[in-house]
């Protein structure tokens, strides 16, 4: 049985007090000393006593304020649980206190104060995913005419390995008040992008209304209209906002917009250069425009996003970080040319570019933005395989010169009219082969989301004894066949269908890709393998 700290203290003060005693009697001799020693005793038991009643009652209160936290956390982990998997308004689930480095955004933005919790974002969904090597960030707003979100997040998942994508998170930051636009692109991402959404790789999140100050009456700065100051002020808010929520997720920020494509392997890319650069570096440059694929280490981020909200009303963000480098290493006392050499050992330019501006129109108002990265190169939309000889057909529609016999040998892309159900692509080879493995993927870089939904994966054995078995009798293997003879062996998954045959089936006549619905969209083949033994 354990002795609790009431029934310790009073027991250990007793036992020192009894040697004291002893050596007073000891010493004190015979008489009146021995009735003061003995009142001493007294008037100490009752002490120690009244301090055991005292402890107790303590330790009972901090027993009851224990059960309250506990009741408090269960009640929020129940809330948790209870709208899981809902698409609706949720707060993020941190401690309701500053960190340490963002106690100074009271003086930048004065009017927070006044709104405890206008710097936690609204969580539409995510799985708070940390730990993870790199963190991608986009803000995105409303826009008068075209809207690329999508399009932007096709190409950087279309390049992701199933690894890279467990090793990173991409959140999206809505930068509007209006909840049902929010709601509205929130929508969209998960109907696009159901499994990443799931597994954790993308998030969405808005700020609260109260984030944002009075933006009606700034000062006009560098010549721009009000408009101009309104949108760069806003725009310089919103990095700073979307930095402060990815900064404790991972080890790398790389910052984005919503209208841009991204060259295959730029994951790796990105790792790669980072790797080979001293400790110094602040922020490497892997496209040449605006704020556009800059990478950050994500301990820097709370000493940007401060420097950032010091000046956030005077300049666009581009300019502050380039003021910001000056800062910490021009001297003025030297010249500009030194300046420059010093800057560059912080911002170091990557060539050629990894991303590049797809988007006509800003996000400001009535702006035409035509900008392109002239060190992005140009891209290749379709990759080249040794597939052995083959007659290839189709029943879809094809666009211009794209045709499927262009992606079988590897010359360009295939490009079709929207699939319907019925439809087919077919190889057929010119002798029967021992296929070992197949891929097939669908859209590219320019046009990631012209890809294939709802499509099979068939081969024909070229066993006709088998074949008029597998009509009459179905499948004597693991794959479900079809009325003339084919084996279903796999299916597009997210725009791509990759697997093995099985050697038991034999050799194989033709290979076809069967569309089972209609499609809303365009269909693009860009890389077409069919791996044999011989090749």
């Amino acid at each position: 049985m354990r002795l609790r700290l009431g029934q310790v203290l009073p027991a250990l003060c007793l036992g020192a007090a009894f040697p004291l005693l002893w050596f007073a009697l000891w010493h004190g001799g015979p008489g009146n000393g021995l009735d003061t020693y003995e009142q001493q005793l007294l008037e100490l038991q009752q002490r120690l006593l009244y301090a055991d009643v005292e402890n107790k009652k303590i330790s009972h209160e901090l027993s009851s304020a224990l059960d309250e936290i506990k009741n408090i956390a269960a009640r929020g982990m129940n809330m948790t649980k209870n709208h899981r998997g809902e698409l609706k308004w949720k707060e993020l689930t941190l401690l309701r206190k500053l960190p340490v480095h963002l106690t100074n955004i009271y003086y930048y933005l004065p009017h927070l104060r006044e709104y405890e919790d206008a710097i936690f974002p609204n969580v539409i969904f995510g799985q708070q995913r940390t730990g993870v090597s790199l963190v991608m960030g986009i803000p995105t707003v409303k826009r008068e005419k075209q809207n690329y979100l999508i399009d932007t997040l096709h190409s950087l998942l279309y390049q992701l390995s199933e690894e890279q994508k467990r090793d990173c998170v991409i959140i999206i930051f809505v930068a509007e008040v209006d909840a049902e636009y929010v709601k509205s692109v929130a929508e969209s991402v998960k109907t696009s992008f159901p499994r990443e959404v799931q597994s954790g790789v993308l998030e969405v999140v808005s700020p609260p209304a109260s984030y944002y100050p009075d933006l009606s009456n700034l000062q006009k700065t560098l010549g721009d209209s009000e408009d101009r100051v309104r949108w760069r002020t806003k725009q310089n808010l919103d990095y700073s906002f979307l930095m402060l929520y990815a900064q404790p997720k991972g080890t790398f920020y790389l910052q984005l917009e919503d209208d841009i494509i991204a060259k295959p392997d730029f994951v790796e890319s990105i790792k790669s250069f980072a790797a080979q650069q001293s400790q110094d570096w602040m922020v490497l440059e892997f496209s040449q425009l605006g704020f556009i694929g800059k990478l950050f280490k994500s301990e820097d981020l709370p000493q940007i996003v401060e420097f950032f909200l010091m000046f956030y009303k005077d300049k666009p963000i581009d300019w502050l970080i380039d003021h910001l480098l000056w800062v910490k290493v021009c001297n003025p006392e030297k010249d500009a040319t030194h300046c420059e050499k010093e800057k560059s050992k912080l911002r170091v330019r990557a060539k050629p570019s990894l991303f590049q501006h797809m988007g006509t129109f800003s996000s400001l108002a009535g702006k035409i933005q035509n900008l392109k990265d002239k060190d992005f190169g140009k891209m290749l939309l379709h990759k080249a395989h040794n597939n052995p000889p083959a007659k290839v057909h189709t029943s879809l529609k094809i666009y211009k010169q794209y045709t499927l016999e262009k992606v079988y040998k590897g010359q360009d892309c295939f490009w079709a009219l929207a699939p319907v159900a019925g439809d087919y692509i077919r190889f057929t080879f010119l002798n029967p082969l021992e296929v070992e493995k197949y891929l097939f993927r669908s859209g590219n870089v320019e046009h990631p989301g012209d890809k294939l939904f709802n499509t099979t994966v068939e081969v024909l054995p070229a066993d006709k004894t088998l074949r008029k078995e597998l009509i009459h009798n179905g499948s004597k293997f693991n794959y479900p066949a079809t009325k003339d003879g084919y084996l279903k062996i796999g299916a597009f998954e997210n725009g791509t269908a990759e697997g093995s045959i099985s050697q038991a089936i034999g050799r194989i006549e033709a290979i076809r890709l069967s569309v089972s619905s209609d499609s809303p969209v365009w269909a693009i083949l860009s890389e077409v393998l069919i791996k044999t033994s011989e090749n």
